[in-house]
């Protein structure tokens, strides 16, 4: 079961709506859902939330959000983890992917940090990499150099929508992660939108009568002066 709800960005103003901070926007969602508020603890360097009683645990989760800038994420996620004795396993890290498009999304266990800085942190403060990670799709500038750049704009109207449409779709697995249930966790997360019917056509009437095209009569006076 997931005890600990980690999402990866930086802290700041400057920072709030751009890409890299999309961990942060699913944690902020988490806590509104679960009416929890997240509050700075210096303990654990970052802005944290207890929940003790939510639906399908067996016991109180956290919240967090490292205060630490990304390059650092590391230090807040292991100071809690340590304290509260919480395992790898048990840690459930939310943050972007360059590798998917706005709008997609993927859950895993493990794994490389595949160049994201936050979970490089994570797995060098944890001593391990066998924590899950829920990443949510801000698409790719197409250029490596543009990279730094990238994650640190916000993205266009329609790419946070979909990123957010995402977020609400993951949420409703949180009661499958809380209880354990990972697989049906990752089938519900997984899942591909139905495929949207196409209308019956209405079903055939009554059989239309031929129309029989009548060429018009012609008087024998009329006859008698057509060209033979």
């Amino acid at each position: 079961m997931i005890r600990l709800f980690v999402g990866l960005g930086n802290p700041g103003q400057e920072y709030e709506n751009t890409r890299h901070n999309a961990g942060f926007w699913w944690v902020d969602a988490l806590a509104r859902e679960l009416g929890a508020t997240l509050q700075v603890e210096r303990n654990y360097f970052g802005k944290v939330a207890r929940v003790n009683s939510p639906r399908g645990a067996a016991g109180p989760i956290w919240l967090i959000e490292p205060m630490t800038y990304m390059n650092l994420s590391g230090k807040a996620v292991a100071a809690l983890a340590r304290f509260y004795k919480i395992e790898p396993e048990e840690i459930l890290a939310v943050h972007d992917e360059l590798d998917l498009d706005p709008g997609q999304m993927k859950i895993k266990q493990g794994g490389s940090a595949a160049g994201h800085n936050g979970l490089k942190d994570m797995q060098a403060q944890l001593g391990s990499a066998n924590f899950w990670r829920l990443r949510l799709g801000i698409g790719h500038p197409g250029n490596r150099g543009e990279v730094a750049d990238y994650v640190l704009r916000r993205p266009p109207l329609d790419e946070r929508l979909a990123v957010d449409d995402c977020i609400v779709k993951s949420l409703g697995a949180v009661d499958l992660l809380l209880a354990g249930d990972m697989a049906r966790a990752l089938m519900k997360i997984h899942a591909k939108p139905p495929r949207p019917k196409l209308p019956k056509p209405p079903p055939p009437g009554p059989a239309a009568e031929p129309i029989m095209e009548i060429a018009p009569c012609l008087s024998p006076n009329t006859l008698r002066d057509q060209p033979v």
